[in-house]
């Protein structure tokens, strides 16, 4: 099976979004992470339906739209018209979870649904025969460029091992902290998704960055944005 890496663009450089969009997916990225934050539900402000569409103009990977946001059905349609092929909302944010993951299927989008660092997984129990995707928080959501929180690892396996009971082609994703020293661990877990925003858009070489990811690789060099 093959690990799939979803550089996450709030850690591109947005003057120049459709660019580095292009560059990540011809160096080998296998989706497009968008994180979208309300101010609310998180402490930072990022964007809206209008970059997501933006992005869908700038490549044809799926576009893995992860809704950090307060009340997220309200929004949902907007994202899928926009061009969001995985839209995942948290199980934290949601008055009616499987209302919300239901809503996204009948949009005829991937449904994801997230859980924080805080939450245990029995929280999504009783919606993965209408989820496509998981999503771990191995980070405290809001900001870029943080710390793995090493308890995530169970809750990986954990998550793993509830999808292989179900018998049904549900993706594990994990976001936060993910570079090629702790992605080998999230890997070995079961993970078979995962996002990484500075630990691509922050070095010289984007391919050697996602290479040395999927790998579990410690060593990064190479010229920026440059797939060699």
């Amino acid at each position: 099976m093959k690990i799939k890496i979803a550089p996450s663009i709030l850690s591109a450089d947005f003057g120049n979004l459709a660019s580095e969009i292009q560059s990540v997916a011809q160096a080998g990225a296998d989706w497009i992470h968008i994180d979208v934050m309300d101010g609310r539900f998180v402490p930072n402000i990022t964007i809206g339906p209008l970059i997501v569409a933006a992005a869908r103009a700038a490549t044809d990977l799926p576009l893995d739209v992860h809704l950090m946001i307060a009340d997220p059905d309200q929004y949902i349609g907007a994202f899928a018209d926009a061009g969001a092929d995985v839209i995942t909302v948290h199980a934290e944010a949601c008055t009616h979870l499987h209302r919300s993951l239901q809503m996204i299927r009948d949009l005829n989008k991937r449904a994801g649904v997230a859980i924080n660092p805080a939450t245990p997984v029995n929280a999504i129990t009783h919606v993965l025969d209408v989820s496509d995707l998981v999503l771990i928080m191995s980070v405290n959501p809001g900001f870029g460029g943080q710390v793995f929180i090493a308890d995530a690892l169970q809750k990986i396996q954990q998550t793993a091992a509830l999808i292989k009971d179900r018998g049904r082609d549900i993706a594990l994703e994990v976001d936060g902290g993910i570079d090629p020293t702790t992605s080998g661990q999230v890997m070995a877990a079961g993970a078979d998704v995962l996002v990484a925003g500075s630990a691509v858009f922050k070095k010289d070489n984007y391919q050697s960055a996602i290479k040395a990811i999927r790998r579990g690789d410690k060593d990064i060099s190479g010229r920026r944005g440059n797939p060699a």
